[in-house]
């Protein structure tokens, strides 16, 4: 599978990201006669090798005429439906602009239809995201990955006034993503970087196993004092074989809570969408005993699990952060026993065999109903499932 990881050590915008595909490899030429299509006012991407600190990098450039519009999201997109853009790249653009111009609604607190880009909607920066939905397109890899990303720390100032950073919009489409910690004075990640982020990222973390066939270097504005300017792209083949995602460590300590209280919250987590919930012991101040109520969940299901250890538990804080996790393939799968079907989960790694393990629930149905023991239930089921290999030791199809 070919993947693609961003390393964010300076952040993220529009040009860097282009910057970062021409120099891994995708043609300005054909990047320039997409952007051609839009019919924009004398646009033209210039590509040039600069250094920061002392790296060399590619530096994209767009050049245009002056202009005051300040554009309405449909107006871009018209843009994009009347160009000549490939289906695939014209839907990467405008989930891009989409993602942008909700953020823009909510901080502004105005509707999607009615929201209007300042900076996002020039001429610059629908060149940025548009060459670079169709430079995406053209690297044609399969996932992509990415590092936490820092935003840098201090102002910025935009078209609304004096803003700290990380900017509003940048702020709203960065929830769920992984923020590093940056002393760098200044912004480092925009909005259109954080866009491009979060409608095109499948994973966050470390650089994944892969075997990197080239890499890409692409250069901000500035060149820093304290670290090289510059955002890179590895792109390669992975190497890894067993599945992986990240999940959202939450945990809370609890010394006031009865067993009742937190046996019920525990099962108003699982039904808030946590993939895990568990409890341990621990020994808190004052030689009180306690325990530690600790919830995995994705991104997506982040507030409702926080809000939900507030309110049953009265804690007065909870600590959470981002996990890697690597994990089987699953798929549902029944097996036939003298008690009837009993569903379970199949898991496997890629080679490997695969495992059958027998949900619980089916399993007492069929022990109560034909009165027999629980124990004999999930033996026949395992049996049945060892019998069932065709051919044996293979994995799923």
């Amino acid at each position: 599978m070919k993947i693609a990881y961003l390393d964010c050590l300076s952040g993220i915008s529009g040009d860097m990201t282009l910057g970062a595909l021409v120099d891994a490899g995708v043609e300005l030429a054909a990047v320039q006669a997409a952007v051609d299509s839009l019919k924009l006012p004398s646009c033209k991407l210039a590509a040039a090798e600069v250094k920061r600190k002392g790296f060399r990098a590619t530096k994209v450039t767009v050049e245009h005429e002056p202009e005051q519009a300040h554009r309405h999201l449909h107006h871009i997109t018209d843009l994009i439906d009347a160009s000549a853009l490939s289906a695939r790249q014209k839907d990467l653009a405008k989930r891009i602009f989409t993602r942008l111009g909700e953020a823009e609604a909510k901080v502004h607190g105005t509707t999607l239809r009615k929201v209007h880009f300042h900076e996002v909607g020039a001429v610059d920066s629908i060149a940025d995201i548009v060459g670079s939905a169709v430079a995406w397109d053209l690297l044609g890899v399969d996932r992509i990955f990415c590092s936490p990303v820092p935003t840098g720390r201090g102002f910025v100032e935009i078209a609304h006034g004096r803003c700290s950073i990380p900017a509003p919009a940048t702020a709203e489409l960065l929830q769920g993503v992984p923020i590093a910690e940056s002393h760098v004075e200044c912004e480092l990640t925009t909005p259109t970087g954080a866009a491009i982020v979060a409608t095109l990222v499948d994973g966050y973390g470390p650089l994944p196993g892969m075997k990197i066939d080239r890499i890409g270097y692409g250069a901000g504005d500035r060149d820093m004092p304290s670290q090289p300017n510059i955002l890179r792209l590895f792109v390669g083949e992975s190497v890894e074989t067993i599945a992986a995602d990240q999940v959202w460590v939450v945990e809370t300590n609890l010394d006031d809570v009865t067993g009742e209280l937190i046996g019920y919250c525990t099962t108003k987590l699982w039904e808030k969408g946590a993939l895990d919930v568990y409890t341990t012991a621990i020994q808190m101040k004052k030689n009180r005993p306690g325990v530690t109520l600790t919830v995995l969940c994705q991104a997506a299901d982040l507030e409702r699990i926080e809000k939900t250890l507030f309110r049953e538990t009265g804690t007065l804080g909870v600590r959470r952060w981002p996990a890697s996790r690597h994990k089987m393939d699953r798929k549902a799968h029944a097996v036939d026993t003298a008690w009837g079907p009993i569903e379970g989960k199949l898991g496997w790694i890629a080679g490997q065999p695969a495992s059958f393990s027998p949900e619980f629930e089916a399993c007492r149905r069929a022990a109560e109903t034909n009165n027999v023991p629980l124990k004999d239930v999930y033996e026949a089921a395992q049996r049945a499932f060892e019998a069932s290999r065709t051919p044996p030791n293979s994995p799923p199809t």
